[in-house]
């Protein structure tokens, strides 16, 4: 008995190191879009030349076509260089306590997560916090059966009602990741901030992820955008950065809802560049495939104009993205007026602007503090930001989207003054050497 309880502490210490290795983990900068197309060949070539690394496949719940359909569709994608989440009815919690079904997902799982082009598996889309222990038992099954890919699942965004967010505050709210400080227009005892964080403490205690995904939509028809836009960033990267894990943000690119308004070239850009300024790690447009009433990037299979936007956007995501993965972010700051929800350039901040609106994210490349990303935060016009450096004498370098490559912007003395022209939108990320 001794013996053969020594045993069973011996290999389930072994196969706990062998999950913990197998684990899934980020490899690359992702790019994707909410609605994928189907997995044609045609659709498939577009998205690789527009610059998308992750897509979706789908397959019914019937258990003899799903395997062999997800497979070929995961063969189509790998062709092409894309990796895919996949869809099935049998991602449900439910699943697991029904023996059928049960093993229906077994061999459903047994027979995907061995091929190359598998990401993961697309569970849901913005549960209550009174489902998470349900997901968190079918993430922790899916784990068991798969350690090596990703159990995806989106949140809400911070103007998502109580309800929605299936959270009450009968004491003192989560104090997981304390609250946040200097946050502009920001008090104490926020109720969207408390219950948002009991939200996000709730989902990573209870379902473990390992990426934090959530949509949050900007613009208006009307003219008007949203008031928590940089609010809902700051408290995704606070709880990212406290779960030890990346962080994806779902961007609008449709006319879903009555009330918004179709991006253009520039507001796209926007999204995505702030996204790189908070250290987020994967970027979603919403949607890409659907009817035209929906207003998506595809309509009824015919590409609009702004699947062009997205297609140049990404390539320079794709770039700039790839480097940050090695990057530690470290601060994000904003000049004024300060947006709800945004910090103020500290005096001791190694980049300083005088004037003009602009975000500065701050990055540490192996614990040394010496890259930033800037963005112009208006969408609507070209700006010029005169920086004050104060990392000391060195040399300044700029990333290049077009080739990918560093190029020295000029020798630093200390306290040195450089401008930079931005875009509508648009930003550049440099770094500092000695």
């Amino acid at each position: 008995m001794r013996y053969c309880a020594v045993i069973a502490v011996l290999c389930s210490l072994v196969c706990y190191s062998s999950c913990a290795r197998a684990a899934w983990k980020q490899e690359e900068f992702i790019i994707t879009m909410w609605c994928p197309p189907p997995a044609t060949e045609e659709n498939m070539a577009a998205l690789a030349k527009d610059n998308y690394t992750l897509t979706g496949v789908t397959v019914d719940g019937d258990p003899e076509s799903s395997k062999s359909s997800a497979l070929s569709q995961l063969d189509i994608a790998k062709k092409y260089g894309l990796k895919a989440l996949l869809f099935s009815p049998l991602l449900t919690p439910q699943s697991l306590d029904d023996p059928a079904k049960k093993t229906q997902l077994d061999e459903l799982v047994d027979a995907v997560k061995k091929h190359s082009a598998l990401e993961g598996y697309h569970l849901i889309d913005e549960p209550s916090a009174s489902a998470f222990p349900d997901w968190g038992k079918l993430v922790r099954y899916l784990k068991q059966r798969d350690p090596g890919h990703l159990a995806y699942i989106n949140l809400f965004p911070t103007y998502a009602s109580k309800e929605q967010l299936g959270v009450e505050l009968t004491g003192k709210p989560n104090k997981l990741f304390g609250y946040p400080k200097n946050l502009a227009g920001i008090g104490p005892d926020n109720p969207t901030v408390e219950l948002y964080n009991e939200h996000l403490a709730q989902f990573i205690t209870q379902v473990k992820p390992e990426i934090i995904s959530y949509d949050h939509y900007h613009f208006f028809r009307d003219g008007e955008d949203g008031e928590q836009y940089f609010l809902n960033l700051a408290l995704i990267r606070i709880a990212a950065m406290k779960a030890g894990v990346p962080f994806l943000n779902i961007v609008q690119a449709c006319t879903i809802e009555p009330s918004w308004r179709l991006v253009n070239a520039s507001e796209m850009r926007w999204l995505a560049f702030m996204t790189l300024a908070y250290g987020g790690k994967a970027l979603s447009w919403f949607l890409h495939w659907g009817p035209v009433e929906f207003g998506g990037m595809y309509q009824n299979g015919v590409r609009m104009p702004h699947a062009d936007y997205a297609a140049a956007i990404n390539k320079d995501i794709k770039a700039i993205g790839q480097v940050l993965m090695k990057l530690e972010s470290t601060a994000v700051y904003h000049t004024v007026p300060l947006p709800l929800g945004t910090q103020a350039l500290p005096t001791d901040c190694p980049v300083k602007i005088a004037e003009g609106e602009f975000v500065i994210g701050l990055f540490k490349d192996k614990g040394v503090q010496n890259s930033f990303v800037i963005v112009n935060r208006d969408y609507k016009n070209s700006a010029s930001a005169d920086l004050t450096l104060n990392f000391g004498k060195g040399k300044l370098w700029r990333f290049s989207r077009l080739n990918g490559q560093w190029s020295k912007l000029q020798d630093l003395a200390g306290n040195d003054v450089v401008g930079v022209r931005l875009e509508p939108g648009d930003g550049e990320l440099f770094k500092f050497t000695k």
